[in-house]
C-alpha cells in the first residue's frame, strides 16, 4: 500500500489512523464532511459522490471507509439520514472504488450482532441488531459482500468492539471509558449499567489491525477487539480508584433499551488473518486515559468543547 484514502479522517478512529499510516510511510489523502483547510485534505460528504471524484482521481490503492452516521441514539433520531448515509453513501464509495481499482476496508460495528450472540463469532453467529445503527451497518456489510461476490470488488469488513483513545473528544456522546474518566475527574456522577460486559481496545492496537486489513488478499469479516472482557462495573472502579474519586459518584442503573448487555468477541481471525494481538492492557489503558484527561482538564478543556 503506497496511497491510502481515509474517508472519515476527522473522527476518533480516522485521525489516529491517518497519523499511523503516515508514520508507516504511506501517502494519505484525508477526507471528511467537517471542513478542513490544509494540504492533503478534501472536504466531501459521501452522500454527494461528485465531491469525492478528486479523491478517486488521485488513484488510491486502499480506501479506508470510516464515514457513517454512528450511535444508536443518533440513528434512531435521524433515521432517514442514517439509512441514506450508511447505505446510499456507502454505495457511492463502493462504485467509485471499483472504477479506481481500489481495495476497500469497510468499518462496520459490533452492534450488528445484537443481544442474541454470545460469543459474537463472525463465522457462526446469526446477527440480529436491536437498533437502527447496527441494522444500517449490517446492511452496509451485505452491500460490500454483494459487490465483492458479483462485481469483483476487493474488500474486507471490520467489526470493531469498544475502542478508546486518551486524546478523543470529551462529551456525553462518547463511550464509557472517556465519559467515566472526564466526569469523575470533574467530580460528576457516572451511570454504570448493571451486568454489562465489554472488552476495550486501545487505539494504538486498533490502527495496527485496520492497517493490516488492507493487505488481505480475500474477502473476510473480522472482529477487532481486546480478548479481556470485563464487567462495566469493574471498569468504573478502575477509573474511580485511579483518579481517587469518591465512591458515591458511581451510580448503578439498569441497561437502557436497544443496547446489548454483553459483548464477547471471538478474535481468532484478528490473530490469524491480521496477525495482531493487543499490546495495551485495560489497566494500562485506564492509566493512560486518566493521566491525559486530567491534563486536558487542567488546561481548560471541557466535555462538549471543541479542540483546535
Amino acid at each position: 500500500m503506497k496511497k491510502a484514502l481515509v474517508l472519515g479522517s476527522e473522527g476518533n478512529i480516522g485521525a489516529p489512523l491517518v497519523k499511523h499510516l503516515r508514520a508507516s510511510g504511506v501517502e494519505v489523502l484525508e477526507s471528511d464532511i467537517k471542513p478542513g483547510w490544509r494540504d492533503g485534505f478534501l472536504m466531501a460528504d459521501i452522500n454527494h459522490p461528485v465531491d469525492l471524484l478528486p479523491a478517486f482521481d488521485w488513484q488510491p490503492d486502499v480506501v479506508f471507509l470510516l464515514s457513517a452516521i454512528v450511535s444508536r441514539v443518533t440513528c434512531e433520531q435521524a433515521s432517514s439520514l442514517a439509512i441514506s448515509t450508511n447505505l446510499g453513501g456507502i454505495n457511492n464509495v463502493l462504485q467509485l472504488a471499483k472504477r479506481a481499482g481500489a481495495r476497500v476496508v469497510f468499518f462496520s460495528t459490533s452492534e450488528v450482532y445484537g443481544p442474541g450472540c454470545d460469543p459474537m463469532d463472525e463465522a457462526i453467529s446469526d446477527p440480529k441488531p436491536n437498533n437502527r445503527y447496527g441494522l444500517s451497518k449490517l446492511l452496509g456489510e451485505q452491500l460490500v459482500e454483494y459487490e465483492v461476490r458479483t462485481h469483483g470488488l476487493r474488500a474486507c469488513v471490520l467489526r470493531p468492539f469498544m475502542m478508546y483513545d486518551e486524546n478523543e473528544e470529551l462529551g456525553d456522546h462518547r463511550s464509557a471509558m472517556i465519559r467515566f474518566t472526564s466526569d469523575l475527574a470533574l467530580g460528576r456522577p457516572i451511570h454504570v449499567h448493571r451486568g454489562s460486559m465489554r472488552s476495550w481496545l486501545h487505539v494504538s492496537d486498533a490502527v495496527r489491525a485496520i492497517e493490516a486489513a488492507a493487505a488481505l488478499d480475500s474477502y473476510s469479516v473480522i472482529n477487532i477487539g481486546h480478548p479481556d472482557v470485563l464487567p462495566i462495573e469493574t471498569l468504573a472502579e478502575l477509573v474511580r480508584s485511579t483518579l481517587g474519586a469518591d465512591r458515591s459518584l458511581v451510580k448503578v442503573n439498569d441497561l437502557p433499551s436497544r443496547m446489548t448487555l454483553i459483548k464477547r468477541p471471538t478474535l481468532e481471525r484478528m490473530q490469524t488473518l491480521l496477525r495482531v494481538t493487543p499490546k495495551i492492557s485495560v489497566q494500562e489503558g485506564v492509566r493512560l486515559v486518566c493521566a491525559r484527561v486530567q491534563e486536558r482538564l487542567r488546561n481548560g478543556e471541557r466535555p462538549g468543547a471543541s479542540r483546535e
